[in-house]
This record gives C-alpha cells, structure tokens and sequence, in this order.
C-alpha cells in the first residue's frame, strides 16, 4: 500500500516545476517523505505568524486561497501550486494565512530534503530563483542572503593567461613576446603587478608601423591608459556589457575590480566570443561598418539569435533589454547615416531623431512596427527645413523597414509632415494636448512621451521634457484624465481565475499579452514618473524603481511591478522568437504550467497599482 501511495505522489510531482527536474530516483526518494494531508472546505493550513515547521505544500487537488493581515485575498492557488516554500528560503514565520475555499488534498514536502536537492541542482535553483526569489509574490520582501546563489548564470572561471611587461620596455621587446605567446595585447604593469595599462596589436599597428613612434621606444608611449578593471568571478553577460559600455576590448581582472591592486587575469573580446558565440561588441562594429539596409538585416538576425540564447540561457531581462536597445541604437543611427549619405545638404539644420513606444523605453526585443519622430531648430524658416529634412526622414523609415522594423500602420513616423516638426511646433503641439486634452490627445502622449532621443542634438530632446513638465505644473485635469486611462484595462484574471482572452476575431481564443498586462503596468509607470516631474527615464522597469526611491513607502508594491514586468517581456519574447511573431498573442492553453505560474503572478501588482492610482488621482470607483 505504501510503494503504490509512493508511486500515485510520484505520477502526480513529476508533472510540476520544480520537481520535474529531478531525477526519477531523486524524486522516488522524496516522494517516500511526502505527507498527504486532506483539507475539508474552509480549513486553515498555516496562519500568519506560525512557525514553518518540516513542511512546504504542493496542492494537489481543489485550491488555497492566500490572505494578508488584514484578510484582503493575496493569492490564489490551484493544483501543482507550491505553497508556503518562501518562508523557508527567508528563514521567517509564515507571512500570510493559507485557507481551502473547497475541499482540498495537499502534499507536504519536506523542506530539508527539498533544500539540499535546490543546492545541487542547477535547474531546480535557477526555477526557484526566478519564481520565488523574483519579487512577484505578495510576501514581505526577503533579505536572506542565500539568494545570492541563485542569480549566478555563467561565470567566466578561466583568464587568459596574463603576458606583461614593465613601463620602461621597449616596443619592439614587447612586440616579441606578443608574438612568441601568440597573444594581441600586452599589459604593462609595475613592480606589484598593479595595471598600469596595455598595448595592443591595433596598437602596433596604428602607431609605430603607419605611425610616427619607433620601436625603441618605451611601451609606455603607446600604450592605453587607465586600464578597465573588474572583480574576479562576473558572469560572461555582465562582462559583455562593461565592453558595451565602455566600448572597449579588454577587461583586467584585479581584486576587488580596483587598480591598485595585483593582477589576476585579462578577458579579451574573443575570449567571451569563443565561449558564446555571437557578442555585442562584434555586432556593433559590424553594425558600424554596414554599407547597406540589407546588411543590417542580416545583422538584426543575428541579434535575434543573441536573444534566444540569452533567454535559453536564463540570462537577467534587465541585461537582454539593455543590449538589445543599444544594438537596435546602432542599428538605427547606421540607417540615419546611410540616409544622410543620400541627403541634400542638411549643415543648416540641427535636428534630434526619436525613438518612440516599445523602442523609446527600451522594451523592443523583437522586431515590432517602428514609431519615431524628428525635432529640428533651424537657420532656415521652417517650410524650407522641412522639405530638406522629410525626404530624409522617409528614406530612414524606408531602411528601417527593409531591416525589419515595419512601417507604423498608424504612420507616427518621421518621414509624416505630422511628426517632423520645428521645437516650437512640438512645444505647441505638447501644450495643447496638455491644455485641451480629450480621448484623442491622452491617446497620443501615451505614445509621445515615451520619446528617447537616439541621435543628434539631444539638448532638443531635454527641452521638450522640460517644457511638458512646466505645463503640468499649472494642470491638473491632463493627469486626472492619464490616470483615468491608465485604468482603462483591468487586471486579466476573471472571477474564476481564467485568462480574459479575446472573445472574436483572428485572435478569438487567444490572450493578449500587450493589452492586458503589458500596458497596464507601463501606463501606470509612465502616469506616476510624469507626476513625479522625474525625466530622464522611459523605461518601464527602471521607472518603477525610481519611483520606489522616490516613495519608499510604496517601494514594495513598486519593486513587484518591475519583477512582473520583467516577467511579462521575457515570456512575450520567448514567444514571438518560438512563433516568429511580435509575441503580443499567446495561447494560455499552450503554456507549461512554470509559465502559467509566471504569468500569473506578474498580474498581481496590477490591481494594487489601479488602487494606488485611484486613491492618488481622486477618481472615486474603478472606471
């Protein structure tokens, strides 16, 4: 009786993450520890406060419900839900009250065993970390320092091996032990083996073979200094952003990532590219170098794969988000040269090219339809700048397009007359939407303020914000009307906690990811950063974390609606790249059940955030 008990748990966790990554005799053997326990309707698990004991839960039929303090609903849990796990990585009492609305057969895990199974299994501690480690979870936030083990993705461990020489050396001593070491730098260091900095064969050939230094002279005359520094053990992806940043081709591994400190080792560009692959910083020179729309498509191919395995990898969204923006920069300022190759003369004009939507606050990880936008002063009267600047713009909208980016259905693209304007005109078109605003005019800032400027004069850019932050300073109405389409889409859990899915349509079925989740959380973001007067940040994760600085008081509910955003942008990408669409529209039926879970979550702060908008805006009732 006891084997087929053993065997029925078994059938049954096998199917649900985290257990579905282990072994079949890891999980066998736990299964032996299980503790089956029935629920009648209205039974309470745990209670606030209460001890953790031996045991988490899985529900293994019927469903919890999850309580706060003050009895409002936190969560609700259905089968293959695990509860009350959280306590356990915090080392704390439990924080909410777990009840059975129906009857309900749980299985409780034990947590020793489970613990030590989290520590030598990459995938079960990667799971945990993401869906319970997060944030998108209606507990108290956790400080137990174990966390940090999850987060760990793909640490460099290996340094090419460090080839030096002092400051006095000769170029020509330190060209030959480059080349009998087969190596393409040198690092000059001093007595302490500090940094002092490095010599390349880029070095070389720039400055003593085409240049004018001899070879007898020092190292020192050429070589690149400060050096750039990092700790020992930073992962392949945070190594590749420094370059990125930096737009550099070498790292010094020092302790503690200072450089009055010894040498421990040197990471090259083609080390990390050799270990992964495609890299950022090769992709950008390439982008750089590209003579034409079709060769940038090729590029942004590549970058797609980059995301792929990005996200195969479990590689932070913050990270993907920022290389992918600052590819799809490159890409666009190597469209806006190539156009101006092709331009009449535009010297007598100074003009900001923007980015606006997805794009603007650095969320376009696929391929979506293009918004962006142009500001220009001018010597010129403006009639004529413009005539100048719209066949340009249009010719940009047309390589954009040729590279992937479609053309808006809704034309707001630089290339319309509506959306190439003078900064007066932009001030004056931003006034009225602010001073006389209607269903039209909230439509379109929620789209236009958004802006990021991605090339040229981006002081035009700064007065713009400047200039929207003065007009809200007298109106009230304009941000009473934003928050009132901010809640335009509540949160996308029916009573019964399905999806609300599209009822007709080609998408008949189908749930829209966009519309329902996305956009909630960046209208509420964009509606809070605006009545901040906080400028200098589109994105919608980082403008929640800047409002959680800003409102500590908030800052828990802020921190949730970040993690649940971040959610939301890697499963549309990891949907859009699958199906090789823009991933707006999913399926709820075709997801796995850790996806489920994720999405789920991710819609918990949305009504809090409706509530907080409510209340802050005075607009009395859910509209």
């Amino acid at each position: 009786m006891k084997n087929e008990i053993v065997h029925r748990v078994y059938t049954f966790l096998k199917d649900y993450p985290p257990f579905s990554f282990l072994s079949r005799a890891e999980l066998l053997l736990l299964s032996e520890k299980v503790w089956v326990k029935y629920l009648p309707k209205s039974t309470v698990l745990f209670q606030i406060g209460e001890a953790t004991g031996e045991y988490f839960y899985i529900v293994h039929k019927g469903a919890l419900h999850l309580y706060r303090a003050d009895e409002s609903l936190a969560d609700s849990c259905d089968e293959g839900d695990v509860v009350g796990i959280r306590p356990f990585l915090a080392k704390s009492a439990y924080l909410l009250k777990a009840m059975a609305t129906e009857e309900t057969i749980v299985y409780g895990i034990p947590a020793h065993l489970f613990l030590l199974h989290m520590e030598n299994n990459v995938r079960v501690a990667k799971y945990m970390a993401s869906h319970f480690a997060s944030g998108v979870q209606n507990y108290a936030p956790s400080t137990d320092s174990n966390h940090a083990h999850f987060t760990e993705i793909f640490t460099i461990h290996h340094h090419t091996a460090v080839v030096h020489c002092q400051a006095n050396t000769t170029i020509r001593e330190a060209a030959i032990e480059m080349t009998r070491k087969a190596v393409g730098s040198i690092l000059i260091c001093d007595d302490q083996m500090f940094p002092l900095g490095i010599v390349t064969d880029k070095d070389l050939r720039s400055r003593v073979v085409a240049g004018t230094i001899g070879a007898n002279e020092a190292v020192s005359q050429i070589m690149s200094s400060p050096v750039h520094c990092v700790p020992p053990g930073m992962s392949a992806a945070a190594l590749q952003m420094e370059m990125v940043k930096k737009n550099i081709n070498h790292l010094v591994v020092t302790e503690g990532g200072v450089q009055l400190a010894p040498v421990l080792g040197i990471i090259s560009e083609h080390d990390l590219l050799v270990q992964q692959g495609n890299n950022p910083t090769v992709l950008i020179r390439q982008i750089r170098s590209a003579s034409s729309a079709t060769q940038l498509r090729l590029l942004r191919d590549r970058m797609e794969t980059l995301t792929q395995r990005y996200l195969e990898q479990d590689v932070s969204i913050a990270f993907i988000t920022e290389v992918i923006s600052r590819l799809n920069d490159e890409i666009i300022q190597r469209c806006i040269l190539l156009a101006l190759l092709e331009a009449e003369d535009l010297s007598a004009i100074s003009f900001c090219w923007l980015s606006l939507g997805s794009e603007g606050r650095e969320e376009q990880l696929l391929r979506t339809d293009q918004d962006n936008a142009l500001v220009f002063t001018s010597a010129l009267p403006v009639e004529a700048a413009k005539k100048l600047l719209l066949p340009f713009a249009q010719k940009v909208n047309e390589f954009l397009a040729h590279v992937g980016f479609e053309y808006c259905p809704a034309n707001m693209m630089a290339g319309n007359a509506m959306w190439c304007l003078s900064l007066e005109e932009w001030k004056a078109v931003f006034s009225k939407w602010i001073h006389q605003p209607g269903e039209k005019e909230i439509m379109m800032s929620t789209i236009f303020f958004d802006y990021r400027p991605v090339y040229g004069n981006k002081e035009l850019a700064a007065e713009l914000t400047d200039h929207i932050f003065h007009l809200l300073d007298r109106q009230d109405l304009f941000l009473h009307l934003l928050a009132k389409n901010a809640l335009e889409n509540p949160p996308p859990l029916s009573f019964f906690r399905n999806f609300v899915v599209e009822k007709n349509g080609e998408h008949k079925n189908d749930f829209d990811l966009k519309l329902r989740a996305m956009m909630p959380l960046a209208d509420a973001a964009r509606l809070l950063i605006l009545s901040k007067r906080l400028g200098g940040e589109n994105n919608t994760v980082k403008r929640y974390l800047k409002m959680a600085e800003t409102e500590p008081e908030n800052a828990s509910l802020y921190q949730m609606a970040a993690d649940a955003y971040e959610v939301l942008l890697r499963i549309r990408a990891s949907s859009g790249l699958k199906h090789k669409d823009s991933g707006r529209y999913i399926q709820p039926e075709a997801l796995d059940k850790m996806v489920k879970l994720h999405l789920r979550n991710s819609f918990i702060p949305i009504d809090e955030l409706h509530q907080l908008i409510m209340v802050r805006f005075q607009l009395g009732g859910r509209i």
